[in-house]
């Protein structure tokens, strides 16, 4: 038991509701496509592949999906990055701000363009989910450590379950993918093998059946 057990953190469970969404976070060339700067990092590749999976069989479910982009029109419209190549490649209507065609269906999706670390920050991801009927959002996508857990933490904000496929987020390096990971493990969030979820989807009753 770590200190933090000792204080209460890590208690039960969050377990899966009755009605999922997914999420996936920035799986968009320029994070996944070792063309550009911020692309090709093993881990994130292998959680695009392991992702594609799960949308698999989530769309097999009829489960909303909501995938995100982040572009600018310049340095005038985005945050304070200290990330240079963001702002330098993430252009709107540029190759790196399209979505990794893995993992994107365009008939099933819901695609937004996010201009914050988080997939709910100022869009219509909450709502939709809402409008679904959606209690539990499971997320994926890159990276780990920055716009996955603002995500995580927003989803938790807004009263989701929430759900973390270890396989299905990456990171540049695995330190900060793993410390971050405990520690959503530990806060917001049940992080899960890939298998879990899939097991989940295949046992999901279909809305209005």
């Amino acid at each position: 038991m770590d200190e933090y057990q000792r204080r209460g953190y890590g208690g039960a469970p969050v377990g899966f509701g009755r009605r999922p969404g997914i999420v996936v976070v920035d799986f968009q060339l320029g994070f996944t496509d070792p063309r550009f700067p911020l692309g090709g990092a093993p881990m994130i590749n292998a959680a695009v592949d392991n992702t594609a999976i799960l949308l698999r069989a989530a769309r097999a479910a009829g489960v909303p999906v909501a995938a995100c982009y982040i572009a600018y029109a310049g340095a005038g419209d985005a945050p304070h990055w200290k990330v240079a190549p963001v702002i330098d490649t993430l252009r709107h209507g540029s190759e790196a701000a399209r979505l990794d065609p893995r993992i994107h269906d365009p008939d099933h999706d819901l695609v937004l363009c996010k201009s914050a670390p988080s997939i709910f920050f100022q869009t219509n991801a909450a709502p939709y989910f809402v409008r679904q009927g959606v209690d539990t959002v499971i997320v994926t996508g890159c990276v780990t450590s920055g716009c996955v857990r603002a995500s995580v933490v927003d989803a938790f904000s807004y009263g989701f379950r929430v759900i973390v496929p270890e396989p299905c987020v990456g990171d540049v390096a695995r330190e900060p993918h793993e410390a971050n990971l405990r520690d959503i493990d530990r806060r917001y969030a049940d992080v899960v093998d890939l298998p879990v979820c899939l097991d989940y989807l295949s046992n999901l009753e279909r809305p209005n059946s």
